[in-house]
């Protein structure tokens, strides 16, 4: 079964915050998972849609999941696909490409995040989840007006403010760093480093003091989300005594500080509003306008590009070595025209000329489209450069995602330290082209390479009909 002759892929989107701003962003992430009701993007089908890949409708995902005070969830093995890579359209390869594609991983990774987070939220008892209110339209608009100059003139004028300068009437700013309390004097000093100090950070815990983690990666998250807090003028102490305070404060660092890991691209504004926001509250509601432009980028920019790289099935070696294929088998088509034509032979013979027109053209036109003809007909595709080099003795690696990636506050997403990266750069083109291949089983992906396949052959019947309408009426040469 195949999809329609005119088929299209997707297009590749390059990244453009001005695309993201309009009327057709999802008013919430709740009403996009939730209802699963969003538009398909052109080219994607249902079975490969955002929502499926996310949830994990595509395939079960081997993966571990791990957020701040809750326990390590991994799935029971029964679970499992078979041959996890044999399903490449999975929450965990739209992670690979985000890293090692695009590099935009936090997107995503913060995305997901949230969605655990408004789970847990809701999970709270009704006392809890009232020290936090909701941070309403209303309120953030208030707060806008309140940071914005026109706010600030109004407060004081400039001839009142020289008047009582240096009094207690004087208008001042206070930052975020005054409201520190004093040092506590009961506070327990952080762990010594023990055995652990390997483990993924989200895996150690909490520092004793919110701010440490235990192992030998340690860093003031405290400072970092105290640091943005003055940045962003706000001029107020977070309640700490709001849930999941710390673990705000630990994604304030990670993702909203303009030096954090794994920083968000937003623009000054959503920065500051956010912070704002936070500084107030820890409820889901605070992330919700950066919530909007974070879900558009990956739904209509980062979604479709990976379904796009995903129904290549040759590395760039392969499809480029398939082009070349498809042009020579081209070439060798007219030459065999010309060569029988400019001969004694007869019209007929010419017609042996189609066979190199059929398989250049064919070839030619799908290795354009990022596919091999040859792995198409077997169902394969080439493992990706960091699926090669993992360690065949331990199956899990070859699914879990290097560096925890799917740790929520895990380290930054760079891999130009990871061991494949060097040894595949040692691989000789040769051995790239023929890379070793896994068996596709994903329904919906075999679907639109079956209809990319079935459009080269239409569009290599259609250029072979017009090759032998050129050569075939010409008379015979008799010059060979």
């Amino acid at each position: 079964m195949v999809y329609s002759i005119t088929y299209r892929r997707p297009v590749h989107i390059n990244s453009s915050r001005s695309s993201f701003n309009g009327d057709e962003k999802p008013g919430s992430i709740g009403d996009s998972i939730g209802s699963g009701s969003t538009t398909v993007a052109a080219g994607i089908p249902d079975a490969l849609s955002f929502d499926r890949v996310i949830s994990g409708g595509t395939c079960p995902v081997r993966v571990a999941l791990q957020f701040p005070g809750l326990p390590r969830v991994v799935k029971p093995s029964s679970q499992y696909c078979p041959q996890d890579l044999e399903h490449p359209c999975t929450t965990r390869d739209f992670m690979n490409y985000l890293i090692y594609i695009e590099r935009s991983a936090e997107n995503l990774q913060f995305f997901l995040w949230y969605r655990d987070y408004c789970q847990r939220f809701s999970q709270l008892s009704a006392s809890e989840r009232a020290l936090s209110a909701e941070w309403t339209i209303e309120k953030a608009e208030a707060d806008a007006y309140a940071a914005s100059p026109a706010a600030g003139n109004k407060k004081m004028s400039p001839e009142a403010a020289e008047i009582f300068k240096g009094t207690d009437f004087a208008q001042t700013k206070t930052t975020i760093s005054e409201f520190n309390p004093a040092p506590n004097p009961f506070h327990t000093p952080p762990q010594t480093p023990d055995d652990r100090s390997g483990v993924v950070p989200s895996e150690s815990g909490w520092g004793n003091d919110a701010s440490t983690l235990q192992g030998s990666r340690k860093t003031n998250f405290v400072e970092k989300a105290n640091v943005a807090y003055e940045a962003a003028d706000v001029r107020v102490q977070p309640f700490t005594i709001q849930p999941f305070r710390e673990e705000i404060t630990r994604i304030i660092a990670t993702y909203i500080s303009e030096d954090g890991t794994r920083q968000l691209n937003l623009a000054s504004k959503e920065r500051a509003a956010l912070l704002r926001a936070l500084a107030f509250t820890t409820h889901p509601s605070a992330f919700r306008n950066v919530l909007r432009t974070i879900e558009f980028s990956l739904r209509h920019q980062a979604h479709p590009n990976f379904i796009r790289w995903s129904i290549c099935n040759g590395n760039r070696p392969r499809v480029i070595f398939a082009r070349g294929l498809g042009i020579g088998g081209i070439l060798a088509g007219i030459i065999t025209a010309l060569l029988i034509t400019l001969s004694g032979a007869s019209r007929g013979w010419r017609a042996i000329s189609a066979l190199g027109f059929m398989i250049g053209i064919a070839t030619l036109i799908a290795a354009w489209k990022g596919m091999c003809v040859v792995l198409h007909g077997m169902h394969h595709r080439h493992l990706r450069p960091w699926e090669l080099f993992a360690d065949e003795d331990d199956s899990s690696s070859v699914y879990e995602l290097k560096k925890g990636s799917f740790d929520s506050l895990g380290s930054t997403n760079s891999y130009e330290d990871e061991p494949w990266v060097a040894k595949y750069d040692k691989r000789n083109v040769i051995r790239k082209v023929f890379d070793r291949e896994v068996w596709i089983q994903e329904p919906a992906l075999r679907q639109i390479q079956d209809t990319i396949f079935l459009q080269s052959i239409l569009g290599a019947i259609l250029g072979t009909a017009i090759f032998m309408a050129i050569f075939i009426p010409v008379p015979k040469g008799n010059m060979l």
